[in-house]
């Protein structure tokens, strides 16, 4: 019987890297070859940091966290600029991010494994953004980019979108101008509403906030037409050589999918624990992004994920001047069943 795991949480932001960087551990357990089997037990003592805030929610409501047997604290970090920061201050174990993240830590010589990869279904009826147009700015499609001042943050999902939209339109950046602005908060609405940029990727509720605060102005939002929806947990190739660490990341990863079912089963609760009370937003809100997301794909074999992001690298390297790498490189395939496995045994309801 799996013991309750020691946890904390941690705050988001500056604080809490230099929190999680005064209780960071190097690994030093076993060391895990790269061709070796994962181990089939955690050892004792063994302890991870964990930046997978939504996840973290639905491990703790679904009763799943109870069953990790190795000792956990939760970072309130996620996406590529904090997490790679925390990855190289040996303060975080394991992230959640989209695709680019491990790409632009590659470039940047942070060595990194993908051990969990996912989507939506019917990806191009659930996107993550849209594309936001200023008001009195005439874009219907994407065709209509040419020469749009578009805002672009490199080294995130919403920039590599960027690069990824203008190729699908035959387009590069040189045909348009680019505004470097980080894609945090309001920022790319507040940039569209006030005109220092045509163009925006906003997502979530930014782009139903945006419509209803400035449509009367004019303002307007668009789809892209491609598929924006990775979703991957990666680590540090170092903690993957630690043969406890990789333990827990692969015991984490088994019931990674099946909490995320668990917040598709049980709808009300999930709004209202995670949209409502713990993002602050109104009941609605978390109505329509709950519909937004749509369901979850969790593949059986990382095959076609793979290619995907093949595709996304040969473009963003395009679009950035940076060296064109094999994409396979950056997923450990050990890892590949684990999500499946989790599924299976906990069902549907994502639930022990």
């Amino acid at each position: 019987m799996p013991t309750r795991a020691t946890r904390r949480t941690l705050l988001a932001g500056a604080p809490a890297v230099l929190a999680l960087a005064a209780c960071a551990e190097e690994p030093s357990g076993p060391v895990l070859a790269a061709d070796a089997d994962l181990p089939t037990a955690v050892p004792g003592g063994t302890r991870l940091v964990i930046g997978d805030p939504s996840q973290q929610l639905a491990f703790e409501l679904s009763g799943l966290a109870d069953l990790l047997t190795f000792e956990y604290e939760w970072a309130n970090i996620s996406g590529g600029p904090k997490s790679s920061e925390a990855f190289r201050a040996r303060s975080l174990d394991v992230s959640s991010v989209a695709d680019i993240p491990p790409i632009h830590a590659t470039w940047t010589n942070l060595p990194v494994k993908i051990v969990a990869a996912a989507g939506r279904q019917d990806p191009l009826n659930h996107p993550v953004y849209d594309l936001g147009i200023a008001p009195g700015v005439a874009v219907g499609a994407v065709e209509d980019l040419r020469g749009k001042t578009i805002a672009y943050s490199p080294g995130q999902a919403q920039g590599a979108l960027v690069l990824r939209v203008l190729d699908a339109a035959g387009l590069t950046r040189d045909d348009v101008d680019f505004v470097e602005l980080p894609s945090t908060a309001d920022t790319y609405s507040n940039a569209l509403a006030g005109g220092e940029v045509d163009v925006a990727p906003i997502g979530g509720t930014q782009v139903r906030s945006y419509l209803n605060k400035y449509g009367s102005d004019g303002a307007t939002a668009i789809p892209h037409g491609l598929r924006d929806d990775p979703w991957t947990l990666y680590a540090p190739v170092e903690v993957l050589e630690d043969a406890g660490k990789a333990a827990a990341v692969a015991e984490y990863v088994r019931l990674w999918g099946a909490a995320k079912l668990w917040t598709r089963a049980n709808r009300e609760e999930w709004i209202n624990a995670w949209y409502v009370d713990h993002e602050g937003l109104p009941y609605e809100d978390g109505d329509y992004l709950f519909d937004r997301e749509g369901e979850p794909d969790f593949p059986e074999d990382w095959d076609e994920t793979i290619a995907r992001h093949q595709e996304t690298v040969e473009v963003v390297a395009e679009g950035t001047g940076n060296e064109v790498f094999d994409a396979e490189d950056i997923y450990d395939r050990r890892f590949e069943p684990l999500v499946g496995e989790g599924v299976a045994e906990y069902g549907e309801a994502g639930a022990p």
